[in-house]
């Protein structure tokens, strides 16, 4: 079971490592993690995706809201969430692969963000599904270097209005 947890949290240095020094501690897994200012001025969002049994889930939810940089947390599940994630790859490519290339882009929206002569970056932002099925398609063509963020994730319009 996976559970996406929004921590706000003052911006202060050594806040983040508190945090995961929480999920350390108890043997927490982390499946994914991104930080950010919020628009709030000495707020940051966290955005944690983790991963195990429900007792455990609910017990990293009692363990954040104990923390004092913690402002507030919020918790959802894939399902009641909208995730996005960025992936950039480097590839090297000739002419024999450079058309599979971009068929794969096309086929998936991934975008060409720099190319050169003989390599070629391409950018995603999308489900993580999808940034990894990109993955899979590159695997048979020369990958130079990949940079991707952790999980993004906000509750779904619907469910915020209910809130």
């Amino acid at each position: 079971m996976k559970r996406i947890y929004s921590v706000l949290v003052e911006n202060r240095s050594g806040v983040l490592a508190k945090v995961a020094g929480l999920f350390a501690r108890r043997c927490f897994n982390i499946d994914s993690l991104a930080v950010g200012e919020t628009f709030e001025k000495g707020v940051s969002n966290i955005t944690i995706v983790s991963s195990g049994e429900k007792a455990t889930l609910e017990q990293i939810e009692k363990q954040l809201n104990k923390k004092l940089d913690v402002i507030k947390v919020k918790t959802f599940s894939e399902e009641e969430s909208l995730s996005r994630e960025l992936i950039l790859v480097k590839v090297r490519f000739n002419k024999n692969n450079r058309r599979e290339l971009l068929e794969i882009c096309d086929a998936l929206g991934a975008q060409i963000a720099d190319i050169s002569k003989s390599m070629m970056t391409i950018q995603m932002c999308d489900v993580p599904e999808k940034t990894a099925a990109l993955m899979e398609m590159l695997a048979s063509i020369s990958v130079v270097e990949v940079a991707r963020t952790g999980t993004l994730a906000l509750p779904k319009c619907i469910l915020s209005e209910k809130q």
